[in-house]
C-alpha cells in the first residue's frame, strides 16, 4: 500500500509540473522520492550538518535506544572532565537493576568499571546499564534527563525532550520521551567526532567482570550495519512498542562522511526493514554527492574613509581556513558568494573594524559568514592633525 501511494504522488506531481504548475509543500523538496519503509528518516553531511534527504525528517517522534548515543557521550565527556574515571566504581542500585529487557542483569550492590559499561550501554543496548551509568554521574535519572537536554539545546536540537538514559517509553507533564530524526542526526554527528565514541560503537566483542564477584560477561556487537557496507561505523539500534524499530548509521568513505536516521521502520516482525532502509540511504548519498571545496578568493577593493587622514583603508576576509567549506553537493546544488561592503567609513577607523561580510550560500541557504575587516587604522582629520603635519613638514 506504500508503494502504490509513493507511485500515485508521483503520477501526480508530474502532472502538476507538465502542466507548469510547482505544487506548494511545507516539506523540503527532494531530487527524487526514495523508497522506504520509516516514517521519518533523513541523511546528514555528518562534517556540517547539511540536510541531503529527509521524509518527515523534522517529526516529534519516539526514538528508543537510540538515546543511548547522548548517554554515551556525556558519559565521555564526564570522563575527559574527571581524569582516570574510567575506572570509577558504579554502584547499582535498586532502581537500576529492576529495569525491564533488553538488561544485563544486574543487582542491587554490584560494582563495575564505568568504561565497562560503556561497552554494555552500546554494544548490547542494555537498559540497566543506561540508569546505573546515569545515576552515577548526576546522582538520579531526572538530573542526568536535564544534563542530556542541555546538550541536546548546545547542539541545535530544537524539538529532542528526553525523560530516560535508556529510551524507553516515557511521559512526564504531558511531554513524551522523543525527538526528530533531524535532532538525532545532530546529535550523532557530533559523537562520532569523539574518537573514543567511534571504538566503543566499532568493537565487535568486549569482556569485563562484576567487581565483587568476579562474574564475566562477554558481549557481541550486533549491529549488522558495520558489515553491510563499505566504511560503516554503527552507530546504534532502537525498538520499543511507540517507537517502533529506529536505526542512526554512520559512513565514512572518500572523505565524505554521513549519517542517516530511520525512525519507526516497521514493528515486529520486520526487524530487518531499518537496515534496508539505512542502506537506501547511504547509497542516495554516495552516488549523488561528491565533496568539493566551495571557498573562493577574493580581493575586496578598499573601502572610502570620510574625514580620515587617507582616503581609504585596504580590507580583507578573516579566520578563513583552508578546507573549512568542503562540502557534500550533488549536481542540482546551486553554490552563490554575495559580498557585503559599507561604502564609506568614518574616521576614526580601528584596524580590525568589521565593514562587511563574504557570505557562502548552498540553494539560498547560508552555509558560513565571514567577516570582512579593515586592515590598518585610520586617523580623524582634525586641526590639529593638519598644523601637526605641517610643522613636521616646515620645521
Amino acid at each position: 500500500m506504500k508503494k502504490n501511494n509513493k507511485i500515485i504522488t508521483v503520477i501526480m506531481l508530474s502532472c502538476l509540473l507538465i502542466a507548469g504548475v510547482c505544487p506548494v509543500s511545507g516539506k523540503k523538496v527532494q531530487a527524487e522520492e526514495l523508497s522506504l519503509y520509516a516514517r521519518s528518516a533523513l541523511l546528514m553531511d555528518a562534517s556540517n550538518g547539511r540536510v541531503l534527504y529527509e521524509e518527515n525528517g523534522y517529526q516529534v517522534m519516539p526514538m528508543a535506544s537510540t538515546t543511548k548515543i547522548m548517554t554515551c557521550i556525556l558519559a565521555l565527556e564526564y570522563m575527559e572532565q574527571h581524569p582516570g574515571a574510567e575506572k570509577e566504581k558504579v554502584t547499582v542500585s535498586g532502581y537500576a537493576a529492576r529495569m525491564p529487557k533488553v538488561h544485563l542483569g544486574m543487582e542491587k550492590g554490584e560494582e563495575y568499571y564505568l568504561e565497562d559499561l560503556l561497552y554494555s550501554l552500546m554494544l548490547k543496548s542494555h537498559n540497566d546499564t543506561a540508569v546505573a551509568i546515569a545515576e552515577h554521574i548526576d546522582g538520579d535519572v531526572e538530573t542526568f534527563a536535564e544534563r542530556m537536554n542541555r546538550k541536546a539545546k548546545e547542539l541545535g536540537c530544537r524539538n529532542t525532550h528526553f525523560i530516560t538514559p535508556n529510551g524507553l517509553d516515557a511521559e512526564e507533564n504531558g511531554r513524551v520521551h522523543s525527538a526528530t530524526a533531524y535532532d538525532m542526526a545532530r546529535i550523532a554527528s557530533y559523537a562520532i567526532k569523539n574518537e573514543r565514541f567511534k571504538k566503543i560503537i566499532g568493537t565487535s566483542q568486549y569482556a569485563f567482570s562484576e567487581l565483587t564477584s568476579g562474574r564475566t560477561y562477554q558481549i557481541y556487537n550486533t549491529n549488522r550495519f558495520l558489515t553491510m557496507m563499505e566504511g560503516a561505523i554503527g552507530v546504534k539500534t532502537g525498538f520499543t512498542a511507540d517507537a517502533g524499530y529506529c536505526f542512526v548509521g554512520a559512513l565514512e568513505r572518500e572523505g565524505r562522511q554521513y549519517v542517516s536516521v530511520v525512525l519507526a521502520s516497521g514493528w515486529p516482525p520486520n526487524k530487518n526493514w531499518k537496515w534496508a532502509d539505512t542502506k537506501v540511504l547511504m547509497e542516495y548519498g554516495l552516488a549523488n554527492y561528491q565533496m568539493k571545496d566551495i571557498a573562493r578568493d577574493f580581493e575586496h577593493e578598499p573601502v572610502a574613509v570620510r574625514d580620515g587622514v587617507q582616503s581609504n583603508v585596504p580590507v580583507e576576509t578573516v579566520e578563513k581556513k583552508e578546507g573549512e567549506l568542503k562540502l557534500l553537493l550533488s549536481a542540482n546544488d546551486k553554490v552563490s558568494v554575495k559580498n557585503t561592503l559599507q561604502k564609506e567609513l568614518a574616521a576614526p577607523v580601528k584596524k580590525g573594524t568589521v565593514v562587511g561580510y563574504e557570505c557562502y550560500f548552498v540553494n539560498d541557504e547560508l552555509m558560513k559568514k565571514y567577516e570582512i575587516k579593515a586592515t590598518e587604522s585610520v586617523e580623524l582629520r582634525t586641526y590639529f592633525y593638519c598644523l601637526r603635519q605641517i610643522f613636521m613638514l616646515y620645521f
